[in-house]
């Protein structure tokens, strides 16, 4: 219920107030980058990016842009501070799987750089972080997702850093083991059912 209403305070904000002028011309300017800086936070979260292209278009000028950049650079920066912020694996995960809607966005190197450093941020085990398995694969996707060039030399180098810690190795092997055990086991199923089906496929056809 909670999480409803909170949609719909939020959806509100970007669809009756931040989106209409007559309505966001009311409050001050400082207000309507607050405003703006709050949202860019939370539109992945409550998944309404279907708005993005229209959201980033309307954004309000501000005063340090030629520092900073546009505003997709002010967007990617404040949802990457607000990544850093969060700890809890659906959440993550949640932000993680609407991040192909920042493809094709102009990024300034320096913002784009910033970005990548926070999702790295979440593809090894330990501090500052802590991320869960889980979160790091689905960190590891999103970085090759938006950043394909120079994806196998990170993973390489993601190893070497994982081969000086001793300590990590019987749990890195033992998941490697499972998840191939797991790979084969499906394809073993897989191609149990399908011939399993080509075999009584025939037999159902007869009159």
């Amino acid at each position: 219920m909670l999480y409803s209403r909170r949609i719909i305070f939020v959806q509100y904000l970007l669809e009756d107030v931040a989106l209409v002028p007559t309505r966001l011309n009311k409050i001050t300017m400082q207000a309507q980058r607050d405003l703006y800086l709050l949202l860019s936070r939370f539109i992945l979260f409550y998944e309404l990016v279907d708005e993005l292209d229209t959201f980033l278009n309307h954004f309000p000028v501000f005063p340090n842009a030629f520092l900073v950049g546009g505003p997709a650079d002010i967007f990617v920066i404040e949802l990457a501070d607000q990544l850093q912020k969060l700890k809890v694996e659906p959440v993550l995960l949640h932000y993680f799987s609407h991040m192909k809607v920042l493809q094709g966005l102009e990024l300034r190197m320096t913002t784009s750089t910033r970005l990548k450093a926070c999702l790295y941020s979440f593809t090894s085990p330990g501090g500052p972080m802590y991320p869960t398995r889980t979160v790091r694969h689905a960190a590891w996707q999103a970085l090759d997702l938006l950043f394909p060039v120079g994806r196998y030399p990170r993973h390489l180098i993601s190893l070497f850093f994982r081969l000086l810690y001793p300590w990590y190795w019987p749990s890195s092997c033992w998941n490697f083991i499972i998840s191939c055990i797991s790979a084969v086991l499906h394809s073993l199923l897989r191609f149990i059912f399908s011939s399993w089906e080509n075999l009584w496929r025939p037999k159902n056809h007869q009159p």
